[in-house]
């Protein structure tokens, strides 16, 4: 299991420690220390799409102007974006078992809880 977040993030770190409590011990990836490799970001968008994986409520997206935000609807837009600005991304993004979970909703935790 890969655990991609933020180390400030309280949802991550929320999420972090209801995995380590179930006895879960995932890889941690910092997002923005580490950063997720462009073929992995890629993978995911073309799966998921730039719906799922950027955040339009974060603080970064706010910071963004209309030309950028434009540039989030398509996957390659994104991507440029993503890697540009790695706290854009909806998180925690959980790897496992070749699945790919994003944010700490109910759904999620029954999956992996």
């Amino acid at each position: 299991m890969i655990f991609y977040g933020l180390k400030t993030c309280d949802t991550c770190k929320k999420a972090l420690k209801a995995l380590e409590a179930a006895g879960r011990a995932p890889e941690v990836l910092d997002v923005r220390a580490d950063g997720v490799p462009e073929a992995v970001m890629a993978d995911w968008l073309a799966d998921l799409g730039p719906g799922i994986l950027v955040n339009t409520r974060s603080t970064t997206w706010r910071g963004l102007d209309d030309q950028q935000r434009a540039q989030a609807g398509s996957a390659d837009g994104a991507l440029a974006l993503l890697q540009a600005n790695p706290t854009l991304m909806k998180r925690p993004v959980i790897v496992s078992d070749d699945q790919v979970y994003v944010g700490w909703t109910k759904v999620v935790q029954a999956a992996l809880l």
